[in-house]
Order: structure tokens, then sequence, then C-alpha cells
């Protein structure tokens, strides 16, 4: 199992010590770094502010959302930093949820939720293999545009800038049992959400199709200059092993979930940061009627938590809504205490489909005692 580290999203500003974390995460090892999104910083400029300031780790978003930009501009951004980066990108999608893409975005929320992902998937593929102009006649996301307003001028166009790797990986973050399993269809990889190592099926079934991570362990080649990454676009390395039905290069299916990771004495109190994480995702990321958050707790067995903390947020008793957080809940999505406690729990995480785990690790020490653990 490979580690990443994930840094998340900006809260009131840029965070200091993100740029020094993502250095000590390479200088341990740790495959990649992710940055996100939600309704402030963006994840793209950050990401690339870090590949400015290191050499091989690679980069990722966890999760860039759909509804903020059209698949074709996705897909710039992607190949405009790989490009810079020498073949280091990862782009994670998500489609986040109605209160954010109708409220933020000012767009209506998808009535076909996997329809529309299938569609930007599949535009954002045609960008990056550059085989021909983009052209979809799609319910969410048409090439060339041609809707009742459109003036039936617009042109099918293809990529002034060739991409660096026609098979840039693309995860997607899903929550849902049929979003996972079209995940696993059109996907180079998933980001779960709340993984429990002991509750794989809260997802539905699609998990238990997946490999085991030790069954397939080989790593891509690493792209280490951008003189070798041009060289070597077309090169014969494991992500050039598979071709998916769309044509587009995958390596071994990833399986990327998130967890806050603390090395600490009192696990009680290692726990409040991740309390407080679910009780603002869990109350306050979506509507009282649609909470895709809420509803995977919900499936992995804390239904009638689930709901008070949502009707504690919504009330404004924010405070009482993280501390309805149950412990145990909080505890098996997380790696929290004492070396000695993370080195067995580790353990669960690696018996699984897991190939990456992303740390949300608040400091260095952490992020090493990880990766020696990792390594053991």
């Amino acid at each position: 199992m490979r580690l990443g580290l994930a840094l998340g999203y900006w809260g009131r500003g840029p965070s200091a010590d993100h740029v020094s974390l993502a250095q000590e995460a390479e200088r341990l090892g740790y495959h990649s770094v992710w940055t996100a999104e939600s309704w402030g910083s963006d994840a793209f400029t950050p990401l690339t502010w870090i590949a400015a300031h290191t050499s091989k780790i690679k980069l990722g978003t966890a999760v860039a959302q759909m509804a903020a930009r059209p698949p074709t501009t996705t897909a710039m951004h992607a190949l405009t930093l790989d490009h810079l980066s020498g073949g280091r990108m990862m782009l994670g999608l998500g489609l986040s949820g109605p209160q954010v893409v109708e409220g933020w975005y000012g767009r209506p929320f998808p009535r076909s939720p996997l329809t529309a992902t299938r569609e930007y998937v599949d535009v954002v593929r045609q960008v990056l293999r550059r085989e021909a102009p983009v052209r979809l006649d799609g319910r969410f996301h048409a090439h060339p545009y041609r809707g009742p307003d459109a003036t039936g001028l617009g042109r099918a166009l293809k990529p002034i800038t060739h991409p660096l790797r026609p098979g840039l990986p693309v995860l997607l973050g899903a929550e849902g049992p049929k979003n996972v399993a079209q995940t696993t269809r059109i996907a180079d990889g998933w980001l779960p959400l709340y993984w429990s190592p002991s509750r794989p099926e809260a997802y539905g079934p699609a998990p238990a199709d997946l490999p085991a991570a030790h069954e397939d362990t080989h790593e891509d080649t690493q792209v280490n200059t951008r003189e070798d990454a041009h060289a070597n676009t077309h090169a014969n390395t494991h992500e050039d092993a598979h071709v998916d039905a769309h044509g587009s290069s995958r390596r071994q299916f990833l399986v990327a979930p998130m967890a806050q990771v603390r090395v600490c004495d009192d696990v009680a109190e290692g726990l409040l940061p991740v309390k407080a994480m679910l009780g603002f995702y869990i109350g306050g990321m979506g509507h009282a009627a649609r909470n895709f958050h809420a509803d995977l707790m919900a499936r992995m067995g804390y239904e009638e938590e689930a709901r008070r903390i949502q009707e504690l947020f919504l009330a404004g008793r924010r405070e009482e809504a993280v501390e309805a957080v149950p412990d145990a809940f909080a505890d098996e999505i997380s790696l929290v205490g004492p070396r000695e406690r993370i080195a067995e729990r580790l353990q669960l995480w690696r018996e699984g489909p897991v190939t990456d785990l992303l740390a949300l690790a608040p400091d260095p020490h952490t992020l090493r005692v990880l990766a020696e653990l990792n390594a053991a």
C-alpha cells in the first residue's frame, strides 16, 4: 500500500505549511500529494505551486468539482500541469451535491448524476487522447453545443497542445453503490470517503470484486525530468498496460481513501479533529433531505446518529453536533493514537483493496511515523 499526503482545501487563507509538508512527504518516499476544493480555494493552483517546489512526488486533485468547470476546461488544467510537472498529474473528480452545485456554482444539479459523470469523463478522455475533435451527443455535456439557444456556429475542436500522457489517470470520488460500480468501469481509480476497512459493503458490491492491493503491486514508471517525459510519452510503462473500452490507457485500478492520521497518546483527544470534520460534513455539507455524506454514514451502521448530527447542525447547535459523532465511527475511519496502536490498525487497511492511503496528517512527525510503519 502506497502513501499519499492529503492537504484538502484552504480555510480562511493559505496554509503556511502545505509546501513544507509536501516536501517532507516527498523526502520520506510518499507516492503522492493531493489538494481539494469546496467553495473557496481551487484545487489546481495550490497543486501547481507544490509542483514547482517538488521534483518527483505525484500530484492529485481529491477532488476537483465537476460543476466548477466544463470538462474541456478541466482537461486543459490537467494536461497543462502534467506538462509542467513532467508527467506527475493525477486527476481526481467529484460531482459534489445539490447544495454546492446550485448554491455556489449556480447550475442545476443533474437529474441523472451517473449519466452526467459518464459524459464528463468521456469528454476529458477525448481531450487527453487528442485523436480527433471532441464530439459527444450528450445530455449534459454536448460537444459541439446544440441547445435551443445555440448559434449553430459551434465547431468541434481538439486541443492545440499535445497532451503529455494520453492515459493520464482519472479517478472519481463516489459514494453511492451505483456510482461506485460505474467508477470501477469508467475510471482509473476511486477516491472513497469515510473508508472503514471492516465495512467495505457500505459502498455496495463493487469493492468486493476488486483485487486485494497486494495482488498487483507493479509501480508505474516515474518520469523525473521534462526531457524524459517527452521522450517517453508512449513508453511501455505499467500505466500503459491496460486499455479500457474508451481506448484510454489504464494501470492497476487505484483505491485511494483519505483518512485523518495523528500520532498522539490520548485517543479521545486525537479523535476531536475527526469528529469536527464529520460534524461539518454530515451536518452541513448537504440539505436535510439530500446529504450523500449522511447517507453513507447511515449505510455504515450509524443511521440514527447521522440524522441526529444533521438535526443539531441545521438547528445551529454545531458543538453539540460534533459531540454527537460517535467515537467508534470516527475511530474506524481514521488512524489515531500511539504508534503501536496505529501499527496494529494499519494492517487492516493493507488487507483489502486499498492501494493508496491518503493521509490527512497534521505534522512532520506523524508523516514520518506513518512512513516507517508502512515500510515495516
